[in-house]
């Protein structure tokens, strides 16, 4: 929450003080929604920057689950050194508008560090090899939370 909350690099982001994080688990999380783009204006949504969009069905369905940072540097032999970290995600692939991310981008250029590394649209790491991936997947629908004993549990 304060004016250097969101930095480029991630980790610069995540981990701008020394000596605050004692426990990445907890104090640590990512919150992921897939976006289908369409040109309406009624799936606008002004303010994308500021995480998860929670409003009716979006951000009801949500998969929890212990991962760890993300990037096409980290694999299974190469892990992050932060971790575990919590995981949020929608479930749903959700609708919004061209002009929202027109404005999440002008949101991110006017930040006070520079994010233009964040403007464009990055690959994606490797999925990792169950054996190496955590077994606590949480599903989460509304207020009632039922509990899975692998991530592929889609129940």
């Amino acid at each position: 929450g304060t004016i250097n909350q969101y930095q480029t690099p991630f980790y610069d982001g995540v981990f701008c003080r020394d000596g605050v994080l004692t426990d990445t688990s907890s104090q640590v999380g990512v919150q992921a929604q897939v976006f289908t783009i369409v040109n309406d204006e009624s799936y606008y949504y002004p303010d994308l920057m500021r995480g998860m969009i929670v409003d009716g069905d979006m951000g009801s369905d949500i998969a929890m689950y212990t991962g760890s940072t993300t990037g096409t540097s980290r694999d299974n032999t190469i892990c992050s050194q932060y971790s575990p970290i919590t995981w949020q995600v929608d479930r749903k692939c959700q609708l919004v508008s061209a002009s929202t991310f027109d404005k999440m981008c002008a949101d991110m250029m006017s930040q006070r560090d520079d994010m233009t590394d964040d403007l464009y649209a990055h690959g994606s790491r490797e999925l990792v090899s169950d054996h190496l991936a955590a077994d606590n997947h949480e599903r989460r629908r509304g207020r009632q939370l039922l509990k899975g004993r692998h991530s592929g549990d889609q129940k």
